[in-house]
């Protein structure tokens, strides 16, 4: 079967940073159900492992953790699918990625994809779901009824672009959104922003042109380290800070006198660790799927890139390490 990978981690610009290969089709046992790949969206962590992990000797990675397609086949332990099933999701880290004609993928972290959308609209939406609902209800613990403010920095991206909405549909926050440029700007206020700031002032006196001293709750999706003293100034006392990056520091210090509570959201832990809780990414992807079919939740794709290749996929790549990029880009696919 067709597939993308690489052997080195290599910088996007450089020759073998992505390949066309062809790799055995994969079997169906246990609990994962085989699907054909109809379309994949790209994320940053896709170019961070890109750039930072070897795969084994002679061995080929395949990144991707974006997907629709038709189960095609299931495994022995498998209840929840049937071949001929459309489903959605974002796989998992430890093992191999969506860049590929047929995945094999755990059921308890799959679910049916809307029926509303097209591939191409639906695989926008699964990482950047995922992340945005554990980030608002599982690490912030945002009841649907809560009141207050949540500033969202760098909310323009394809977590941003879904917190925002969740936030506004499923809570009763106030949503102050940063983007830096006229066209994120317009894009997150479409999405439903209250308020949008420019990250790329200062956030405190961003924030005091729009009349607050202080937010309750920040959501940190980039570049953390440049806007920690600004943050640690603006949270309020006791509020609540999620992030997603990785910064090479990050000096908790600033924040104990506020009593700041600190929160880390990687989508990936619940099938890195098959935590008892693991079907709740099933159960979450059935309830967004729910509310993009019932018109409450629309789809973040902005660009299509084309089919799923290599040379498709170092476009994608490099846009997404340019920073420029809003909203996800799509593959839909193969030659």
């Amino acid at each position: 079967m067709k597939a993308v990978g690489y052997q080195q981690p290599l910088a996007v610009t450089e020759q073998g940073s992505l390949l066309d290969i062809e790799l055995p089709r994969p079997d169906a046992s246990g609990r994962d159900i085989l699907v054909k790949i109809e379309a994949v969206s790209v994320n940053p962590v896709d170019t961070k492992i890109r750039r930072g992990v070897k795969p084994s000797e002679g061995e080929f990675k395949v990144l991707g953790w974006d997907a629709v397609g038709v189960v095609e086949s299931v495994g022995n332990e498998v209840s929840l699918f049937s071949p001929g099933d459309k489903v959605w999701y974002a796989g998992a880290i430890d093992r191999p990625g969506t860049n590929m004609e047929y995945h094999l993928v755990d059921e308890r972290i799959v679910a049916k994809m809307p029926t509303t959308l097209n591939y191409n609209e639906a695989a926008a939406l699964p990482l950047t779901s995922i992340t945005a609902w554990e980030l608002l209800f599982d690490r912030l613990k945002i009841a649907n009824t809560q009141t207050g403010t949540l500033m969202i920095i760098g909310a323009a991206g394809g977590v941003g672009s879904i917190l925002i909405q969740l936030a506004k549909q499923l809570t009763k926050l106030t949503v102050i959104a940063s983007a830096s440029r006229p066209e994120t700007k317009k894009w997150v206020k479409s999405l439903g922003a209250d308020y949008v700031i420019d990250h790329s002032q200062s956030l405190i006196t961003e924030l005091q042109a729009q009349g607050f001293s202080d937010v309750n709750y920040i959501a940190s999706l980039t570049h953390t380290a440049d806007h920690l003293s600004d943050i640690a100034s603006v949270i309020s006392p006791q509020g609540h800070l999620a992030l997603i990056d990785d910064p090479e520091e990050f000096n908790i210090m600033p924040f104990k006198t506020k009593s700041v509570s600190i929160h880390w959201e990687l989508m990936f832990t619940r099938s890195l660790f098959e935590t008892d809780d693991i079907i709740e990414q099933h159960n979450l992807l059935t309830r967004v799927a729910k509310l993009v079919d019932s018109g409450t939740i629309k789809t973040t794709a902005l660009e299509n890139f084309g089919k799923i290749n290599a040379c498709n996929l170092i476009k994608a790549h490099t846009l997404l390490e340019s920073g420029k990029s809003t909203g996800k880009i799509i593959l839909s696919g193969f030659d």
